[in-house]
């Protein structure tokens, strides 16, 4: 049984004990938090409507967080004595799939 799932504007494909980092969820560490299926599939059974979907849930428990590589960035404009050095560095929350029920 693997379900996909939706957090953070992207879309994992997932299965029970799987360990992934998705984008910060502003929970604690050790929380159990339910993520929304968009697809389901259990042996040939394939639950992909919003009708079929209405009890399906995803239980995750956050293991820790972690930090992304750092991104610099330039910009330059000729003439114009114009540059400016930007960074970022992305926060994600590390989660363990503990369960997945069809409802």
């Amino acid at each position: 049984m693997y379900a996909v799932i939706s957090t953070g504007g992207k879309q994992y494909r997932v299965t029970e004990g799987q360990t992934l980092d998705v984008e910060r969820l502003g929970a604690d560490e050790g929380t159990e938090v339910s993520l929304r299926p968009v697809l389901v599939v259990d042996g040939d059974a394939v639950l992909a409507t919003p009708a079929k979907l209405g009890g399906a849930k995803v239980t995750a428990k956050v293991v820790g967080e972690a930090r992304g590589p750092k991104i610099n960035g330039f910009s330059y404009k000729s003439k114009a004595n114009e540059r400016k050095r930007w960074g970022h560095r992305q926060h994600y929350s590390t989660i363990e799939i503990t369960k997945i029920s069809v409802g």
